[in-house]
């Protein structure tokens, strides 16, 4: 059976769990056989290669790390994983072994890492599983798999593994959840897996990203562990041990994708409803926007700009301010006050430029 099936069909979540980076052979063992004991635990990682940000951080110990990876797996007859940066890692990987292979962030960012690796895999029976890149491009990501696909690999999972932002106050990375919707939606075939760790960079956070995860019906988590996380040589504070891993699988709460008929009845009423006032917002969208075409010809008229920046601030402001009323939460009033914003500028300056878009 593929893996991508075996993570379909299995109990969720399927777990991937191993330290950040491979620093001994004492320490992948000890840390392997301590998690294996664990039933939810289906694959080993660690890292052999770690891309760093900047030059002299510890980038990983490299080919020598392999065979206590591989070793590993054998004694906990656990499959393994590695994650693979170019054709001579791939070469490495295979050559040692590692029975999985999978694309970091920073590789999935760059179409031509990408074919390199897949290039270097044609022919080859291995699963693969890609990390979603840096930055929020869906189809950057599906990219990458259609790649693998092209070169005949078809067992394929996909990471959720967040997004890079700067200073953000909470997430090391933020989930920007939309986007592996939008891969499900896309690519339901694709098996989905959340990476709590990079998400977080944190382990006080862990359980709580792990549980969103599960509540969207991903497939299961991959969670860094480690024998002494404090001292771990890479990414320290994201890092747990075997029992803060148990803690957190065992505090997950699993729900079912499944709906009786009595509750697809109740929940099939709640939905009308909510059509029906979706159908209004829409309405309502399109009476604000026929507005603001003629708050556009007005200012055409007058030869004034289209932004309004202390206007625009008031509103901001009051919208925020009342949103407390409406149960909203800041950050989804700031965003939906700004998609409004844009399409009333997109209307309005159709109206200010209509004789130059005329043809």
């Amino acid at each position: 059976m593929k893996l991508a099936e075996k993570i379909r069909r299995g109990d969720r979540p399927f777990v991937v769990a191993g330290p950040c980076s491979a620093e001994s052979e004492e320490q992948v063992m000890s840390i392997c056989s301590q998690i294996a004991q664990n039933p939810s635990v289906q694959l080993l990682r660690a890292g052999i290669w770690k891309p760093r940000t900047r030059p002299n951080s510890f980038e990983g110990l490299g080919e020598i790390a392999l065979p206590w990876l591989v070793q590993a797996g054998k004694a906990t007859n656990l499959p393994t994983t590695t994650e693979v940066a170019n054709q001579k890692h791939v070469e490495a990987a295979l050559k040692a072994g590692i029975d999985v292979l999978w694309l970091g962030a920073r590789t999935t960012v760059n179409p031509f890492a990408v074919q390199e690796i897949a290039d270097a895999l044609r022919g080859v029976n291995i699963p693969v599983m890609i990390k979603n890149p840096v930055n929020p491009d869906l189809q950057l990501w599906i990219g990458a798999f259609e790649r693998f696909e092209q070169a005949g690999l078809t067992d394929l999972t996909a990471i959720h593994r967040g997004f890079s932002v700067y200073k953000h106050p909470k997430y090391r990375n933020v989930p920007t959840w939309q986007i592996p919707i939008g891969l499900k939606e896309e690519r339901p075939d694709l098996p989905i897996i959340c990476d709590p760790s990079h998400i977080t960079g944190r382990r006080s956070l862990l359980l709580e990203v792990s549980q969103k995860a599960m509540d969207l019906n991903f497939d299961g988590l991959m969670i860094e562990t480690h024998p002494n996380p404090d001292e771990a040589w890479s990414d320290a504070a994201q890092q747990v041990t075997a029992h803060g891993l148990n803690e957190i699988l065992s505090q997950l709460v699993l729900r079912s994708s499944e709906v009786s008929e009595s509750v697809q009845g109740m929940l099939q009423e709640l939905r009308s409803k909510i059509s029906i006032l979706d159908d209004r917002i829409f309405e309502l969208m399109g009476a604000r926007m026929e507005i603001s075409e003629e708050v556009g010809q007005l200012k055409r008229e007058n030869n004034i700009t289209i932004l309004q920046q202390d206007h625009w601030k008031q509103v901001i402001a009051s919208r925020i301010e009342n949103r407390g009323e409406h149960r909203l939460t800041q950050q989804f009033v700031r965003q939906l006050m700004d998609a409004i914003h844009q399409e009333s500028i997109r209307h309005q300056t159709k109206v200010m430029n209509i004789e130059k878009g005329a043809s």
